[in-house]
């Protein structure tokens, strides 16, 4: 049985943590931090250290932002602001942040490969990319799609990503 859009009805129960996995946020993440790696100009004091900080900071703070949104846009106007659905958003919203370790941790090693700003750039820009187009196949997949809906998702995330090195070849 489908849901009218490919995905496939799992058969039997499904255990309780799997039912609760979203991938949204390491899609969004993901892109987020193609995002920042895509303004950094190479030529203008490129500094790696500042460019990792930046990636996880801005994780963060979008992280943050998240949970505030859930907080207060859902959890106050449903009634349900309470220690245990704040926890639940502050988890759910997290992989925001861990989207944007991968890319962080590519500007990081990206001397040990020889490269300078402008590699160091494309790398990261990859990694993140990669990430996102990962992430969105990975969640089709557990949401048991069909091989078609997977690279329909998978296709559109790198659709999303060459927008991005467009706007990247673009501005710089």
């Amino acid at each position: 049985m489908t849901d009218g859009i490919g995905a496939q009805e799992p058969k039997g129960p499904r255990p309780a943590a799997e039912a609760r996995v979203d991938y949204t946020g390491a899609v969004y993440g993901s892109l987020l931090a193609a995002s920042v790696v895509v303004g950094t100009d190479p030529l203008e004091s490129f500094s790696r250290l500042r460019l990792v900080l930046l990636l996880l900071a801005t994780g963060v703070v979008f992280w943050a932002a998240h949970v505030f949104a859930r907080l207060f846009g859902a959890r106050v106007a449903e009634g349900t602001l309470r220690g245990r659905a704040v926890r639940q958003d502050l988890v759910a919203e997290w992989p925001i942040v861990k989207a944007a370790v991968p890319p962080a941790l590519a500007v990081a090693v990206s001397p040990l490969l020889g490269l300078g700003p402008e590699g160091t750039l494309w790398l990261a820009l990859c990694v993140a990319i990669t990430g996102q187009v990962g992430w969105a196949t990975l969640a089709a997949l557990r949401a048991n799609a069909t091989r078609r809906l997977m690279l329909v998702a998978g296709a559109a995330n790198l659709l999303l990503g060459l927008l991005i090195v467009l706007l990247k070849v673009a501005l710089h």
